[in-house]
């Protein structure tokens, strides 16, 4: 199975969030378990997205932490990051697995057992499957699958199971139950009053 950290973080750009501020403290908290997925919102920039791109990159790779970028392939080729990460309306995988190349790490998005096989078929190196639970951090999201959901695509691939959706440090230890290998974040660490502290306590959970 592929080597991959158990906690991601979603960058979250939205406006009075500070993705490089939370980044930095969750790195020397959480080192190489630490994968970052670089997600802007619809509107940015190409130019914004290779910015912040290349800073988390930059900031991950003293701690061995793995930097991907979210829909825009150029750009994680552009800043040399480790790979990305594409959902259901961007490249199909296997036009992603063309662009980036066969060693990159290329995350897919799903929701139930065929699709997932179908993703890591055409090349996908692990799976972001939810939502897992009710999240306001992404508009027009379907509704939530829950640990069940989760397990069933567990059950159907061998690549790494990601839970993403409403993931707090509480809800982690049914996720790992239903085979998920690790949950992706946004709001547990954007919208902490201490990402530190919440990085660790995801970690426990985590490792549990």
């Amino acid at each position: 199975m592929l080597s991959l950290g158990r906690l991601h973080l979603i960058t979250d750009t939205r406006p009075g969030r500070d993705p490089l501020a939370v980044l930095d403290a969750a790195l020397p908290v959480a080192g190489a378990e630490l994968v970052v997925q670089v997600r802007v919102e619809d509107d940015a920039t190409d130019r914004e997205a290779y910015e912040l791109a290349r800073r988390v990159t930059e900031a991950c790779r003293p701690y061995g932490a793995l930097c991907l970028v979210n829909d825009r392939l150029h750009v994680a080729l552009a800043v040399d990051a480790a790979g990305g990460h594409v959902g259901a309306d961007d490249l199909p995988v296997a036009a992603a697995r063309r662009v980036l190349g066969p060693d990159a790490v290329l995350g897919a998005t799903a929701r139930e057992p065929v699709g997932a096989r179908a993703a890591v078929d055409a090349g996908a190196s692990y799976l972001g499957v939810g939502p897992c639970h009710v999240t306001a951090t992404k508009s027009g999201l379907p509704d939530p699958i829950g640990p069940e959901g989760v397990r069933a695509v567990a059950e159907a691939v061998g690549v790494p199971v990601i839970a993403i959706g409403g993931v707090t440090a509480a809800s982690v230890p049914a996720l790992r139950a239903a085979g998920a290998y690790g949950v992706a974040v946004v709001g547990a660490l954007s919208l902490a009053a201490d990402p530190a502290h919440a990085t660790a306590e995801l970690l426990r959970a985590l490792t549990c």
